[in-house]
């Protein structure tokens, strides 16, 4: 049965869940949690509150699959984001916030040992700045550049239009030039 259900597209996956299906939830769980985990670290920076907003996402969408609106025409993964990023703000407000400072670990996993020490120094900057760009934008860039989203698909996931999003964008990536003009 688990090879049927990976045949099926993520809205599919839903209308099984709506039916309790936990097979279908397990399937829909599995093909995305990564994503999600993602979106949910480069908004907390923090590996356990990331897993945890991810996981109570989840959980609320299988006590409450009827938040899932098929009618909408929206995908599982745009609407999927809203719940996560919205998961993430509210884990934030029951935090007192964090001391920023510039021996923070560096989010991307995937730097090779033989990188620079300037390279290094330079995504450690980066990973600063970025951490301190206002909420709004740090969304906008999280949903365009780390998870591939299309401008249009981002400006729904956050409930704005796109030029507003667009906006955003320019924004951080301006701050983020004008503190990075030294590297």
């Amino acid at each position: 049965m688990a090879t049927e259900l990976q045949k099926l597209t993520d809205e599919e996956l839903m209308e099984l869940i709506l039916n309790r299906n936990d097979n279908a939830f397990a399937e829909l769980v599995t093909r995305h949690v990564k994503q999600f985990y993602s979106i949910a670290y480069r908004t907390l920076f923090d590996k356990n509150d990331a897993e945890d907003a991810v996981q109570e996402g989840f959980l609320k969408l299988w006590d409450k699959p009827t938040m899932w609106n098929p009618n909408k025409e929206t995908k599982f993964t745009t609407w999927f984001y809203k719940i996560v990023i919205n998961q993430c703000y509210d884990n934030n407000k029951k935090k007192r916030p964090l001391n920023l400072n510039d021996t923070m670990e560096v989010a991307d996993e995937s730097i090779d040992v033989e990188t620079s020490i300037e390279d290094k120094a330079k995504i450690q900057a980066v990973e600063v700045y970025f951490r301190k760009l206002p909420k709004s934008q740090r969304t906008a860039v999280n949903l365009c550049f780390y998870q591939g989203l299309s401008n249009n698909e981002a400006a729904d996931v956050m409930g704005l239009k796109l030029k507003a999003l667009q906006s955003l964008l320019m924004r951080a990536k301006t701050t983020l030039k004008e503190k990075l003009h030294k590297f």
